[in-house]
This record gives structure tokens, sequence and C-alpha cells, in this order.
């Protein structure tokens, strides 16, 4: 459901095509650190217009929509 905003955000961070982001993709292997992390979030909020606070550990791109999901939802 936002994982055309999370590529998006991820893909003017790192230069990557937004193409190339994949839902099974790890933050570590797009060379996304736990410090891009907070900045990622940040741009995202921006982008989405949701607060997202993460509480909980996010490994995938798949990952953070869910979590998303399930935090707008409830």
């Amino acid at each position: 459901m936002y994982f055309d905003a999370i590529a998006k955000v991820i893909s003017e961070r790192t230069g990557r095509d937004v193409a190339d982001i994949k839902p099974e993709n790890t933050f570590t292997e797009l060379g996304i650190d736990s410090l891009d992390t907070v900045d990622l979030l940040m741009s995202l909020e921006d982008e989405i217009g949701v607060e997202i606070e993460l509480d909980q550990k996010v490994e995938t791109v798949a990952d953070l929509d869910k979590f998303i999901q399930s935090k707008v939802q409830g």
C-alpha cells in the first residue's frame, strides 16, 4: 500500500532506480544503515503525511510497508 512512496524515498536517498527496489530488499542491501533509517522515516512522513513511530525492528521494505499500514489502520 505504501510501497511506492517508500521506494521513491529510498531512491531519492540512495540514487537507486525505483524499479530496482523490491519489497523483499533489506535496508542493508539497499545501503541504508540505522542512521539513514531515521532520515528515511522523516522523509517518508512528509511524503505520506503520517507520523511513523518505529517501535519494532523492520528489516525489509515490505516489513516497513506492513508496519505503516498497521499504524494507520490501528
